[in-house]
């Protein structure tokens, strides 16, 4: 059951509300195996939740900050790329990288404990 603030699906990209049933479980958010990509928790609505995504920052990014970091095709991290960005900059930040040849795309992450929270793609 969802304590409430804490719990954000993955799937929607909302919080999942206080005393909602969720789902936690074990995410690599990489199609393959290789040293660098690790595999930590995730929570999900247990109820069918309507994917998110588009133009707006969706509701899990609650902190003042996170970590903005650009991966090459070979799913690997493009050196240099990765820094904490104020989370209104995300956008601006992720379109920056992804104008780059060499980044396929951006994962944001927890700047406190390096998380994973979403994926951005181009369009």
């Amino acid at each position: 059951m969802s304590e409430g603030g804490g719990n954000p699906c993955r799937h929607c990209l909302r919080m999942i509300p206080e005393g909602a049933a969720m789902l936690v479980l074990a995410h690599r958010p990489f199609g393959a195996l290789q040293p660098y990509a690790e595999t930590g928790p995730i929570f999900l609505c247990a109820a069918q939740c309507e994917a998110g995504g588009g133009a707006e920052l969706p509701e899990i990014l609650a902190s003042s900050d996170y970590i903005v970091r650009g991966y090459g095709a070979d799913e690997r991290i493009v050196y240099g790329t990765g820094g904490v960005v104020e989370t209104g900059r995300i956008p601006a930040r992720a379109a920056e990288l992804l104008a780059r040849a060499d980044v396929e795309f951006v994962h944001v992450r927890s700047a406190r404990n390096n998380c994973f929270q979403l994926r951005i793609e181009r369009d």
